[in-house]
């Protein structure tokens, strides 16, 4: 089954920095994929080559099937990106901004006009729609420009940091319009620095750092394989010394440290190790009040994959 987006080697060099190195991933349908990465990691360059906007130095795009080197022209009809920074014509109403971008997209007639009708009732921006442009709020704009993304019913959409400069509310509305488009089936490709976000909207995460793709996989997974390196935080009744002692001879324990009455370690190993461990303490007679690992978040898999490279 082809990916609705399939990224083959991609290289990409500005004079000595390669911004883009050698980067392979893919998405399914209906597959919103987090891309995340420190600033100068190469998360923009890598979306404007998928998006035809710049020309990988090695490698290649197939969306749908299709090679972005080899029918660019093909591939724009099947893509919508949304980028960080966009032009908003001034004294243009928002009804104007979409019927221009629908025409330059062929529709003509009621075909324009349900397209048009569509995605505003999906944008819900109907109480907007002869307002100006400039007198719409941050969020407002975002959704605007998401709804002009959609005019040609992209199977991909590419959008950069749409959450960024956002209210809380404006971002929950967001992740709701993008949750919407994964479950019609279109493939997400996402990049922001609110992870938060990100974990509760994506079903997987791209990691870059210094052009290189560090890691790729579903947001579950990742979660889980980064809790099998989880801090853990004890809280004993009795001697905290004599138990710190006892947890730090212990397997897949290191770091061991009295923090405010707590013991708190790094647990390098699994659920199960984890569980022998607490029954181990217990039969040697140290009695633990709390034992748990802190939660895990997108933050700690990033922190876990990445070494804080810059170029």
């Amino acid at each position: 089954m082809t990916s609705a987006l399939e990224v083959r080697g991609i290289t990409k060099e500005f004079g000595a920095t390669k911004a883009v190195d050698n980067v392979s991933f893919s998405l399914d349908a209906g597959e919103i994929c987090g891309f995340i990465g420190p600033n100068g990691a190469g998360k923009t360059t890598t979306m404007r080559i998928v998006s035809t906007l710049e020309l990988p130095d090695r490698g290649d795009v197939f969306v749908d099937g299709v090679s972005v080197l080899g029918s660019a022209r093909e591939v724009r009809a099947k893509i919508g990106f949304m980028p960080d920074a966009y032009g908003a014509y001034s004294a243009t109403t928002v009804m104007e901004y979409l019927d221009f971008f629908a025409r330059a997209h062929g529709l003509r007639g009621r075909a324009r006009a349900h397209t048009i009708a569509s995605v505003i009732d999906f944008t819900a921006l109907h109480p907007l729609a002869t307002k100006n442009i400039d007198a719409l709020s941050k969020g407002m704009k975002q959704r605007l420009c998401l709804a002009k993304t959609l005019l040609h019913d992209p199977k991909l959409l590419i959008l950069d940091e749409p959450a960024a400069g956002l209210d809380p509310r404006a971002r929950v509305e967001l992740r709701e319009l993008v949750s919407a488009l994964g479950d019609s089936g279109k493939a997400v490709l996402l990049s922001s620095h609110i992870l938060t976000e990100l974990a509760e909207v994506c079903d997987s995460v791209a990691v870059i750092e210094a052009g290189k793709l560090q890691a790729k996989g579903r947001v579950d997974d990742m979660m889980r394989e980064t809790r099998a390196h989880a801090d853990v935080v004890c809280r004993v009744l009795g001697d905290a010394e004599a138990a710190l002692r006892t947890i730090a001879e212990m397997p897949h324990v290191t770091g061991a440290r009295l923090d405010q009455g707590n013991i708190t370690f790094s647990f390098t190993s699994g659920d199960q190790e984890r569980a022998q461990l607490l029954a181990e303490l217990v039969r040697r007679g140290v009695q633990p009040l709390d034992f748990a690992a802190r939660d895990t978040n997108l933050e700690d898999v990033f922190l876990s994959v990445t070494q804080g490279t810059l170029q």
